[in-house]
């Protein structure tokens, strides 16, 4: 495997052709309060949603993108609040889609429904934690009791067989408890722990925004606990490029600290999460990021069957209820569109990291309107990693595109 294969991973088909993951709103029904959430979910289910036959329909369609078809992840709002999602899950197996469900942590999530998910075919699911207290985490998603819900339903789902993914909204309220989050996941167990950076959209409008410093602290320190837990992160595209300069940095035995000129919030949370028992490795090599982008082996489809690039990315470009889903994602102007790299605009279009980072286009949109517009949450200069030589040869030798000069 080549240098840069073990730095990030490429998607095994085209992403022009099929995306390696298709989420779903399958309601935006949710008892939950939570700061940041991006469906402004209300109470109740609204009645232009796919019922069961256009779901199903759904399915079907990503089905016809070829085997081995996307990953469905089916969220909300809370699915559960959908009574036929024991029945959707298992029309995925049926068709050949592999289906995991991404819950809120609400009295919804009892082990006799993970068992009925587990037994209709369910491959994974995905869980929301945001603090790790009780106190942090409730008052992020408004309702009281949400943590222990959390939980008791991580533990129950491990017990069951299913994999678990636990997604962190990473803001101003858990910056400095990231440390005790992880040492959560290390500690229940987690396929992936994903910290996803805030897009403001919803009621995400109204939290204050990181600076890019913070986010270049926080993206390194995601890097360090990949020796830990097995890490990701969504909506922060640049972890591809903080991936890729540390280990030529640590090739050509640097002080990362030093020539990525990180600042006091790296040394907190690196100091807090030895103090926690987290520095000492734990798995031989980390997670390699894989190039995913909106509209770029990734595609959201809203309750109401409108296609998007990304949930945080509102622009539609069709509706599945009358256009095949393979249709939108392969021809439409917004998905071509986004993945095409010479449209990138500011910092981003001139960036040597452009091929397999690109910026957030959903934060991007948020922010400026423009969903080619700089990535607002990166402060990288274009040019100014010093070791050029040795980025063009790992580059070249993952993707020969990625090197082209800007």
């Amino acid at each position: 495997m080549s240098a840069a294969g073990q730095a990030l991973r490429r998607q095994r088909h085209d992403a022009g052709e099929r995306p390696f993951i298709v989420i779903w709103e399958s309601t935006r029904a949710c008892p939950l309060a939570c700061r940041h959430c991006r469906a402004e979910a209300v109470p109740d289910r609204d009645p232009r949603e796919l019922d069961t036959a256009a779901a199903k329909d759904l399915l079907e369609q990503v089905a016809a993108f070829g085997r081995p078809a996307p990953l469905f992840v089916i969220t909300g709002g809370d699915p559960f609040q959908r009574p036929d999602l024991t029945e959707l899950v298992a029309h995925g197996a049926t068709v050949g889609v592999r289906v995991a469900v991404s819950p809120s942590g609400t009295p919804t999530l009892t082990e006799e429904r993970l068992r009925a998910l587990h037994a209709a075919g369910a491959v994974g699911l995905s869980l929301s934690l945001d603090g790790s207290t009780a106190e942090v985490h409730d008052a992020f998603r408004g309702v009281h009791g949400v943590y222990r819900w959390t939980l008791d339903a991580w533990d129950a789902a491990r017990a069951l067989g299913l994999k678990v993914q636990i997604n962190t909204t990473v803001a101003r309220h858990n910056l400095h408890d990231l440390p005790g989050i992880v040492r959560l996941v290390a500690d229940h167990g987690a396929m992936l722990w994903s910290a996803f950076f805030l897009v403001p959209t919803g009621r995400g409008r109204t939290l204050g925004a990181l600076t890019a410093d913070e986010v270049e602290d926080v993206l390194n320190f995601v890097h360090d606990m990949g020796l830990t837990v097995p890490a990701k992160t969504t909506e922060a595209h640049h972890f591809r490029r903080v991936a890729l300069q540390r280990r030529i940095l640590a090739s050509l035995g640097e002080d990362h600290v030093e020539a990525l000129r990180l600042g006091p919030l790296y040394r907190e949370l690196s100091e807090r999460a030895a103090a926690l028992g987290l520095a000492a490795a734990t798995r031989r090599t980390r997670r390699p990021p894989l190039d995913v982008n909106a509209g770029r082996g990734f595609v959201f489809v809203s309750h109401t069957g409108t296609v998007h690039p990304s949930g945080f990315l509102p622009l539609g470009a069709g509706n599945v209820r009358e256009t095949p889903l393979p249709d939108i994602y392969r021809t439409s102007d917004l998905f071509t569109g986004l993945r095409d790299a010479g449209r990138l605009g500011g910092r981003c279009g001139a960036c040597e990291f452009r091929q397999v980072c690109g910026g957030s286009r959903s934060r991007a949109y948020g922010v400026t309107g423009d969903p080619y517009a700089e990535e607002p949450w990166c402060g990288y200069v274009p040019g100014s990693f010093p070791h050029q030589r040795e980025l063009a040869a790992l580059l070249s030798n993952g993707d020969p595109r990625a090197a082209t000069a800007p």
